[in-house]
Parts: structure tokens; C-alpha cells; sequence
């Protein structure tokens, strides 16, 4: 069992994690993005927008998380905007990045229908004297589920679908692309079976495919677990070797790229898998973590998962395995780049989220203090 490990490096050193996605075996320390380069995206985005016309749009979901990010852009760019709930909370609320007029401008913008998605009849009798140019489906599930929306809005124009990498079949080749073989056990095979539903139906249809999604109001535990590790100054535990490479997206970034689906004649009958420019591993979200809290670097014990009995508690909120895709097909037919690296992400979260003393899940340091007990 290894034991606690020492805490020694600077910022630079927490992050030298973080890999390049064309050179995997490489060890770099993280660089931020320029001020330039944001503005870059800025203003690709800016030009993409104005060569959209308004579009009425229905986004199922839109209150949690990707949809309330990705709602308010839609917004700003001067869509029209109906949230199909259930109707029981509140449709929008204020978040850190609104300023007071924002916030009321989106609020007074954005129309809601209450219906249960699941509910066929109550989806007719609301959406059939609807017109919609665009569906967001940002919290489908199964095919039988987009299947009653089209059912009773007839023709749309473009069908948007949250669908996720979770699909692929874990491979000795990576990145993932999205030609590669998807798993037909995935615990995500509703969604292939919705991007199958909309092919088969003729629609014009475009599917997201994120990896692991970070950023404020995250319901996930991806980074608030780290989080909640650091504010304690807790040792945090990483299953075996903590050099798997994995992958994080920015919520930002992934409802911009949203955005360049939209009304894109290239994005037609497209998957496209989102997520950061750079791949990470177990050990550097860690450190990148505790950066961006601006706390000293953890101590880190790594652990075999198979010496536990959790009794089916997660010990770790990120499968056991490399998992991470190529975003290079997004890249070029979207011009679409991230503006976060992880660095910058994580700070963001933390600063909006996490470090306000708001978060989703308590803390749960169960399955740690098993794990500490045997180092």
C-alpha cells in the first residue's frame, strides 16, 4: 500500500498532471489561456451568433446546470426561449455569473410550459398548437422519451440531443472519436438508442457527446468531492495507481459549443464529443483542485479498490480506467475551441460555487477513513 505522499510543489507543479491530447506520455506544467485567445472565442462566437436568425426554441430541461448556462446564451443572442418542466421549482433563479440586469433581462425573456415529458397525452395537449424551429433535449434519457415529443410537435427543424462519451466501448486505442464502437451494455444506451430514434425518423438531428462536466451548479460530485477533501485538509484517496488519464469539460464551454450546433448545416446528423483541450490524470485533478482552492498541495494515498467493501458507496467520482475522447472534429467543422483549461475552471467553480460555501451533496468520508485505516 503506498502511504501518504509529501506536498512540495508550486501551482505549476500541481497542474503537471494535465497532458497534451497529441502527445499523451508527455509531462507538461498547465499554461492558461491568454487574455487574447479569450477574446478570440469571444468573438468567433459573436460572428457565429450573427449569422443566426432568431429561432423559436423548446429546451426540455433548461433549470439544472448545462441548461441554465446554456439557456441564458440563447437568450443573450436574442432566441426565443420555452422551457419544457415539470413545473415544480422555479424556473430560473440567479446565478454568480448574472449581474442584477442580466438576471432580470433573462427571467422576463424566457417562457415556460409545464408538462412531464413522460406524460404522452399531456405533451400533446401542450405542444401540439405549438411551432418550434429548434428541440434542446438536455435530459433525455431513452428514445421512447424523444419519440413523444416529436410525436406531438410534428415537424422540427433541428433536434438537439444531450447524449454522452459514456457510450463508447472502452478501448486499448484512445482518444475516443466518434466512429469508434459504442458499448451495447453502457448504462447510457438509451441515449444510443435516441440518436438511433432520430436518424431513423428522418429528423435533423445533432448529438453532444460530454465526458465529465465541471463548472458552478455541477449536481455531479467531480470536483466538489475534491473540494470537500481539501477544505478539511483530509488526505485524499485515489483507487491504484492515480496515473489514469481521464478528461474534463467546462460547463461553459460545452453550452457554447451547443450553441454552434445550432442552424449549422455541417452539424447535421453529427455526433460530436466535447470536453477539455487537455487530458488529466487522477493525481493532477487533485492538485489542479487544490490550486484552484488555493490550498497547499494534498497528501494522496493510492489504494486497490478490490481490498475494500464499500458496500456500494462510490470511494472515488470518477470510473477506474483511461476515458477520454478526441474534441478535434468539433474543432474544425464548429469552430469551437475551449476557453477554460482546467486550471482556470476549477478556479472559476470553486470561486462561484464550492469556495461561497455552497455545494450539492454533504460530505461523505466514509469510504476514506476505511481506505486511511489500512495505509
Amino acid at each position: 500500500m503506498q502511504t501518504l505522499m509529501a506536498s512540495t510543489s508550486t501551482i505549476n507543479d500541481r497542474a503537471a498532471s494535465l497532458l497534451r491530447p497529441s502527445d499523451v506520455s508527455q509531462r507538461l506544467a498547465f499554461r492558461p489561456r491568454t487574455a487574447l485567445r479569450q477574446k478570440a472565442c469571444r468573438a468567433a462566437l459573436t460572428v457565429s451568433a450573427a449569422a443566426t436568425s432568431p429561432k423559436e426554441i423548446l429546451m426540455l430541461g433548461g433549470t439544472r446546470f448545462i441548461g441554465v448556462y446554456l439557456a441564458r446564451q440563447l437568450v443573450e443572442q436574442g432566441h426565443s426561449v420555452t422551457l419544457l418542466t415539470r413545473g415544480k421549482k422555479d424556473i430560473t433563479f440567479q446565478i454568480p455569473d448574472d449581474t442584477d440586469d442580466s438576471y432580470a433581462q433573462y427571467k422576463s425573456a424566457v417562457k415556460h410550459i409545464a408538462a412531464d415529458r413522460k406524460d404522452k397525452d399531456a405533451l400533446a395537449e401542450k405542444l401540439s398548437s405549438k411551432k418550434f424551429d429548434v428541440v434542446y433535449d438536455m435530459n433525455g434519457r431513452e428514445a421512447e422519451e424523444a419519440d413523444m415529443v416529436l410525436g406531438a410537435m410534428g415537424d422540427v427543424g433541428q433536434y438537439i440531443f444531450c447524449s454522452s462519451a459514456g457510450v463508447y466501448l472502452k478501448s486499448h486505442q484512445m482518444p475516443h472519436h466518434e466512429v469508434d464502437a459504442v458499448d451495447p451494455k453502457s448504462r447510457h444506451q438509451g441515449k444510443l438508442d435516441t440518436e438511433d430514434l432520430l436518424e431513423s425518423k428522418g429528423v435533423n438531428w445533432t448529438s453532444i457527446r460530454p465526458v465529465y462536466i465541471y463548472g458552478p451548479l455541477n449536481y455531479n460530485p467531480v470536483e466538489e468531492w475534491f473540494f470537500h477533501r481539501i477544505k478539511e485538509g483530509r488526505p485524499i484517496p485515489v483507487p491504484n495507481s492515480g496515473q489514469q488519464v481521464t478528461q474534463l469539460g467546462h460547463v461553459k464551454d460545452l453550452a457554447t459549443a451547443f450553441v454552434k450546433v445550432l442552424d449549422n448545416p455541417k452539424a447535421s446528423k453529427q455526433v460530436y464529443n466535447i470536453s477539455g483541450e487537455r487530458f488529466v490524470t487522477f493525481d493532477g485533478i487533485a492538485k489542479a483542485c487544490a490550486a484552484a482552492a488555493g490550498a497547499p498541495e494534498p497528501e494522496l494515498v493510492h489504494y486497490n479498490p478490490k481490498d475494500f467493501d464499500f458496500g456500494g458507496k462510490k470511494s472515488f467520482p470518477l470510473r477506474d480506467q483511461h476515458f477520454f475522447t478526441s474534441i478535434s472534429k468539433a474543432e474544425h467543422e464548429l469552430n469551437w475551441r475551449p476557453e477554460f483549461g482546467l486550471y482556470e475552471g476549477l478556479k472559476d467553480s470553486y470561486e462561484k460555487d464550492f469556495g461561497r460555501g455552497t455545494f450539492r451533496k454533504e460530505a461523505d468520508f466514509s469510504t476514506d477513513d476505511q481506505i486511511l485505516a489500512k495505509a
